[in-house]
């Protein structure tokens, strides 16, 4: 009954996670088949990614059949890392438009290079 040592887990959502992995695959491949370019390719791309990873991380490393507590201590820092990402990209950008805005920096503006500084190198 339950009080076995070990659980036992069907061995068809394995398989049914297998193939839905592969279509998620198929999925992100065709984004570059069709040569879907902005943000529209980058939202697929990382849409289908957070997909693959979440379905691995749930089935596959057993997560699903985990308590919640531990699923939160595992999954946790991560969330808290991309939502500090998110806030810094949000900061990024608002100083960056105001450097263009009201200190009129160029947006078109290209970093100077080594070459740009220093010259030609000399020959010994």
């Amino acid at each position: 009954m339950s009080s076995e040592a070990g659980q036992q887990h069907p061995l068809g959502i394995y398989y049914k996670v297998w193939i839905l992995l592969f279509v998620l695959s198929g999925f992100s491949y065709a984004v570059d088949f069709f040569d879907v370019q902005g943000a529209m390719r980058w939202t697929l791309v990382i849409l289908f990614m957070l997909l693959k990873a979440g379905f691995i991380i749930s089935v596959f490393m057993h997560a699903m059949w985990e308590r919640m507590a531990l699923v939160f201590t595992i999954l946790g820092p991560p969330i808290v890392l991309l939502l500090f990402i998110g806030f810094l990209a949000v900061e990024g950008d608002y100083v960056q438009e105001n450097r263009f805005q009201y200190r009129g920096h160029d947006r078109d503006a290209v970093a100077l290079g080594p070459d740009d500084l220093h010259g030609e190198e000399e020959a010994h």
